[in-house]
């Protein structure tokens, strides 16, 4: 690790202007975080693909499969504040390529499982290692990108899991038939290596350290950005910032969005093949697909409102239109015809889609109130969202098995009922939103109102801890 000698870019440092046209190298960063969630969801996602010879090669139930799946997401979600914190400190270049090389690392050793234990225990951890996946890259594109350019960029950069989750989908199942579910997993650690070489070797945590920068490039990138601290006007707590109303907000709606697009990830391919036969497994790539759609056009969406003046509305309007349709579409979901696994996808498409509209926002709000702590502050909100990952992955299969609803779910035996659940966390989700404002900074603060705030947030903690552990346990 770097010295704090080292400097991390600071925002709102001056720059001369000089003529020329601006190099783009930012782009290629866009690029590169494009390729690395895209090898990070592959990595998520073979999991969901090999599921069926795992549970019958270890020999264990549905019902353990969902807490495998979601012991992923505990772990990952608890590292996520220190994973953001370190990236701040010491840039995410070195912490990348660490984080990076340590979940391949796991994802190959996932290979290697033996029993339910053994597979629980390198789950657990391979999550551990993905915390620093986003926080680090939301901290490299606060350093590089000019505040009108990061709607679009962190669109692309999150349609990249879309993408690596349908490519999963469709090329990892004839993989695990020619090589192997075991081999699979090292195939995909391996990948994940070069990836972290090719990070590390390019990649600086200042764009002015980067030789193919130039000066023009320079100036774009920090002309929108705050000024830099000082004596005069010190930078804004970190702990002010995680106990402010607009991260506690910020954290719910991120709750909402994860429990219904983490099905994507796990259940839905061995849902489809229950409930409609193995030829509906075709259609399990199409709501991912619908998702990587939203993401670009929410980030173009973010981009352009924001362009023309919209500070609030490009983060406030995509995120609450997004959540309301996809209510709609899960409400739909339960209501569609049980004789057709097309018509069902379609519906769980436009849900997708819709809680996909919310991700740029999202993100790009944690880069406006977070600054120089971006990835701090956007790994709060992810880890709150993962707690949701968990529990929406432990909570599917007991819905399926023993929740019942009037009317569209009088029996059970389908997921109807997790979708009209989920449905109603989206219009709070969009609701939140009316509350949040890119706008608002967050002093010091007085002690009691802080510390109120900071008791709000672990209740949320404890409250989604609950939601996990309680249908194990009762």
């Amino acid at each position: 690790m770097p010295s704090d000698a080292d400097a991390l870019p600071v925002p709102g440092a001056p720059v001369t202007p000089c003529g020329g046209r601006p190099t783009r190298r930012r782009f290629i960063l866009i690029g590169l975080v494009f390729l690395h969630t895209l090898n990070t969801y592959i990595d998520r996602v073979c999991i969901s693909v090999a599921a069926g010879d795992i549970k019958r090669d270890l020999a264990i139930s549905d019902q353990m499969m969902g807490h495998v799946f979601g012991v992923f997401a505990i772990g990952y979600a608890l590292l996520q504040i220190p994973a953001g914190w370190m990236a701040d400190r010491y840039g995410p270049r070195h912490v990348l390529a660490w984080v990076v090389g340590l979940w391949s690392v796991f994802t190959a050793l996932t290979g290697l499982a033996f029993n339910a234990v053994s597979l629980l225990v390198i789950r657990f951890l391979f999550g551990v290692g993905e915390a620093g996946a986003f926080p680090g890259a939301t901290r490299a594109l606060y350093a590089w990108l000019p505040a009108r350019e990061r709607g679009i960029a962190q669109g692309i950069f999150h349609s990249g899991a879309r993408a690596g989750a349908a490519l999963s989908l469709l090329l990892l199942p004839w993989l695990v038939v020619l090589i192997g579910w075991r081999w699979m997993f090292i195939v995909a650690g391996a990948t994940g290596l070069v990836w972290a070489a090719a990070w590390y070797l390019w990649f600086r945590d200042d764009p002015a350290q980067h030789r193919g920068v130039n000066a023009a490039e320079l100036a774009l990138i920090r002309a929108d950005q705050p000024p830099a601290p000082s004596a005069s006007r010190p930078a804004a707590p970190l702990w002010g910032i995680l106990a402010s109303t607009n991260l506690l907000l910020a954290m719910f709606q991120y709750i909402a969005s994860n429990v219904t697009f983490f099905i994507s990830f796990t259940w839905l391919l061995p849902y489809l093949q229950t409930r409609w036969g193995s030829g509906a497994a075709a259609l399990a790539p199409v709501p991912l697909v619908a998702g990587a759609l939203a993401q670009w056009f929410s980030g173009w969406l973010v981009t352009t409102l924001h362009r023309r003046g919209a500070t609030i509305g490009s983060r406030r309007g995509p995120a609450i239109a997004g959540f309301v349709l996809s209510a709609v579409g899960l409400v739909l979901c339960a209501m569609v015809s049980p004789d057709s696994a097309l018509a069902f996808v379609l519906c769980f498409s436009v849900a997708v889609f819709g809680v996909e509209m919310t991700i740029s926002p999202s993100w790009a709000f944690c880069m406006d109130i977070g600054g120089a702590h971006s990835g701090a502050v956007s790994g709060a909100m992810n880890m709150i969202g993962n707690l949701g990952s968990a529990a929406s992955a432990m909570l599917f299969p007991w819905f399926v098995a023993n929740v019942t609803l009037p009317v569209v779910a009088t029996e059970p035996g389908t997921a109807n009922a997790f979708f009209v659940f989920a449905a109603g966390l989206n219009l709070l989700a969009a609701t939140a939103w009316l509350g949040m404002n890119p706008r608002r900074t967050s002093g010091a603060g007085s002690p009691g109102p802080t510390r109120l705030r900071v008791a709000i947030l672990i209740g949320l903690i404890v409250l989604v801890v609950v939601l996990v552990v309680g249908p194990k346990v009762f």
